[in-house]
């Protein structure tokens, strides 16, 4: 699915009108989802990476708060709708080829991510020695709130 019907997305054109041009074309992959990087407006941080679907879009841009698919519950979820922690979108980019939208957010709240912490990219890939399995090491992974009770589990 390359294009999605909605009066706010143009159908895809030329590749010229795609990556030189100054229509809004998103490109949703077969299953009909885009991919979302999620940036805080404030510092650049970067705070998870997400997916949406033409409806969660829509309502991004509706709303003003930030809206994704999720693909292992099969529907739409606002961020923040449980925790509190809402992301409001101070804007929208998309990429050169328009397969791939960048949210620059205000994070109300402490974090963004479920489990805890300001963002979801706490651990870095080490690679420890030539023939050595990969492993994961902790950084900027203080814990900014507490999930059971931001999410009632």
């Amino acid at each position: 699915m390359t294009g999605v019907a909605s009066p706010l997305f143009s159908p895809r054109g030329s590749r010229q009108e795609i990556e030189e041009g100054q229509i809004f074309a998103p490109k949703f992959d077969a299953g009909g989802l885009i991919a979302c990087v999620v940036t805080d407006a404030g510092t650049g941080g970067l705070l998870m990476v997400a997916h949406m679907n033409a409806q969660a879009l829509e309502r991004t841009i509706a709303t003003g708060e930030a809206w994704f698919y999720s693909r292992s519950r099969g529907r739409l979820w606002k961020k923040g709708e449980t925790s509190g922690h809402v992301m409001h979108v101070a804007e929208i980019r998309v990429d050169c080829d328009q397969d791939v939208l960048w949210l620059r957010v205000e994070q109300a709240g402490p974090g963004a991510c479920h489990t805890g912490r300001r963002s979801c990219f706490y651990r870095t890939v080490v690679r420890n020695g030539p023939n050595a399995p990969l492993t994961l090491a902790f950084h900027d992974d203080e814990r900014v709130f507490d999930p059971a009770k931001a999410y009632g589990r």
